[in-house]
């Protein structure tokens, strides 16, 4: 082989082994990039369900304390009707009683 030809094949190895290192250096970029991204994805996703949590707990909370409202406003109904009932079924028990002492 001439030393042309050896230079020649020396000058292709060192591009070679150049463009290998600029290739790996750029794929350890690409793999770091992407990293990054992917960790900031993470942190935004968690921050989006974050709020969507509280969102939604937000919700709950208003719906239960409707629902707790009207069960009130039932169990205030219910409430006076039954004592509306035993108001007018006082006069008859205390005439029931005073029978009972009396006739006792």
């Amino acid at each position: 082989m001439s030393l042309e030809a050896v230079k020649q094949v020396t000058v292709a190895e060192e591009r070679s082994r150049a463009q290998k290192a600029q290739a790996s250096q750029e794929a350890r970029r690409l793999v770091a990039d992407a990293e990054k991204t992917g960790q900031a994805m993470l942190v935004q996703a968690a921050a989006d369900a974050r709020i969507q949590a509280d969102a939604l707990l937000a919700q709950a909370e208003e719906d239960a304390a409707g629902e707790i409202a009207q069960v009130r406003k039932a169990a205030q109904t219910e409430a006076r009707s039954l004592r509306r009932k035993a108001e007018g079924r006082l006069e008859e028990a205390a005439s029931l009683i005073v029978r009972k002492v009396v006739d006792a």
